[in-house]
């Protein structure tokens, strides 16, 4: 059975940080690729940055520079570090695994970013 649970999300000002955890379970961790996505209100799911099992990374131009994507294979943990948060970052983010064609996805966790 294939798990996704997201931790780390809470609130902060403009300009603090976060760490996203994401532990997974029930597939072979170290050979997926693993994606963050979030979804503000009103807004559709978009992609934020996904981590290859090679550990070579990619992020959409909206977080580049201040977010770093990262996984820990022995854990099988992917993490989303992210530094100068904006509160158009506040969302519901999520950890994402496609399997043959099927999409997983965590609960996800809750990113407000006010003042």
């Amino acid at each position: 059975q294939v798990q996704l649970v997201e931790s780390g999300g809470g609130l902060v000002q403009p300009g603090g940080s976060l760490r996203l955890s994401c532990v997974a379970s029930g597939f072979t961790f170290g050979s997926r690729t693993m994606k963050w996505y979030r979804q503000a209100p009103g807004k559709e799911r978009e992609l934020v940055a996904f981590i290859y099992d090679d550990g070579s990374t990619n992020y959409a131009d909206f977080v580049k520079g201040r977010f770093t994507v990262s996984r820990d294979n022995a854990k099988k943990s992917v993490y989303l570090q992210m530094v100068s948060l904006k509160p158009e970052d506040t969302a519901v983010y999520y950890c994402n695994v496609v399997l043959g064609t099927r999409p997983y996805w965590g609960q996800g966790t809750q990113v407000t970013v006010s003042s």
